[in-house]
């Protein structure tokens, strides 16, 4: 079926420029099952949802190759099968997010990589007008577990490095094709249940020639946002090992920094609470991190710091993992109790 004979009037305007990327004809909700919403943006819900047991994989032309095999063998074996839909509301009027959106899809065409949260498949859901993007499925972000040290959590440095290493890669990757983040921080960040960290949403991103990586726009979060970007023209390819320094100092201190200033983001970091506690490859890490754009090393040269390669295992991050669930508990518990007082005490 063409995209004619499927849709009709408005709606085949709207997603039409998203059609090279959509997985058809197939009904998404006879693939995914038992939606659970996890998480709820801007641009839409996040849900786990179950691989059919029945489903006829090999109509699911648009997958990866080694994504479909490797449903196929879990589903041969009998496993279950989970992974993240996220979805996007289709509208009359269109909206700037499947614009986005398909700049992400034509931006990541053919990216695969080990710490890059891909989009997997693209589906349209005609019971509620909306697109379902299918991702692998994550436990949490680097900002949901900084937020828990403000409760009993502690990052070691090991396990700081582990997540640096694998943004690292990340970054490394991207430029290889010439492709800048920029907007790399915690929120961008995300740990599946291997304790694996891998780079989110693309929007922000930019692909570039190696000859002309000079851009004007100024994007990104003020607190991880590298300096030259909000003086004028910059070096795009230049931008993202700041970031990657700011997100390095937000995990040793639980907030990004210049966070708890009155005064406008520097040059370089601030001082660190108790410098004394990292080692000297920490402080030369930073250090390096936010150096002038024309002297800032790229991810590959800080590959090879001694801080990068000093890692935890990725059991000590599974470790730290169920750490954030176990103290998510108790901080529940704590707020149910401290609700039920207060509502005694209005009765009372």
């Amino acid at each position: 079926m063409t995209p004619n004979q499927r849709y009709r009037g408005w709606f085949l305007e709207v997603i039409n420029p998203l059609d090279e990327f959509i997985d058809e004809p197939i009904n998404p909700r006879d693939y995914y099952l038992d939606l659970t919403e996890v998480a709820e943006g801007e641009s839409g819900s996040v849900y786990a949802a179950r691989i059919s047991e029945n489903a006829n994989l090999a109509r699911l032309s648009k997958l990866p190759p080694l994504i479909k095999a490797r449903d196929v063998e879990g589903q041969n074996n009998g496993e279950t099968m989970l992974v993240a839909i996220k979805t996007v509301p289709i509208l009359p009027s269109g909206s700037t997010k499947l614009d986005e959106l398909r700049k992400e899809l034509s931006l990541l065409r053919g990216i695969m990589h080990g710490n890059i949260l891909g989009m997997h498949a693209l589906y349209v859901d005609l019971v509620e007008d909306s697109l379902w993007i299918r991702m692998e499925l994550m436990v949490r972000s680097l900002a949901d577990v900084v937020i828990l040290c403000e409760e009993s959590l502690v990052l070691q440095e090991r396990v700081i490095a582990r997540f640096t290493h694998d943004i690292l890669e990340a970054l490394q990757f991207l430029r290889s094709h010439n492709i800048a983040h920029r907007d790399v921080r915690s929120d961008n960040l995300l740990l599946n249940s291997q304790g694996i960290l891998k780079l989110t949403d693309f929007s922000n991103a930019i692909k570039v020639s190696p000859d002309s990586p000079i851009v004007n726009d100024a994007v990104g979060i003020l607190y991880w946002q590298a300096p030259e970007v909000r003086a004028g023209p910059y070096n795009v390819l230049k931008i993202d090992v700041w970031s990657v320094g700011a997100t390095v100092w937000e995990l040793a201190q639980a907030a990004p920094p210049f966070a708890d200033s009155t005064d406008p983001p520097r040059d370089r970091w601030p001082k660190l609470r108790k410098p004394e506690i990292f080692s000297p490859a920490f402080h030369e890490f930073l250090r390096m991190c936010s150096e002038p754009a024309s002297s800032r090393p790229d991810a590959q040269e800080l590959l090879k710091n001694s801080f990068v390669n000093n890692t935890c295992g990725r059991p000590v991050v599974g470790q730290l993992l169920q750490q954030c669930v176990a103290i998510e508990k108790v901080v529940s518990q704590r707020q149910e109790l401290e609700e039920e007082d207060e509502a005694t005490l209005m009765i009372s």
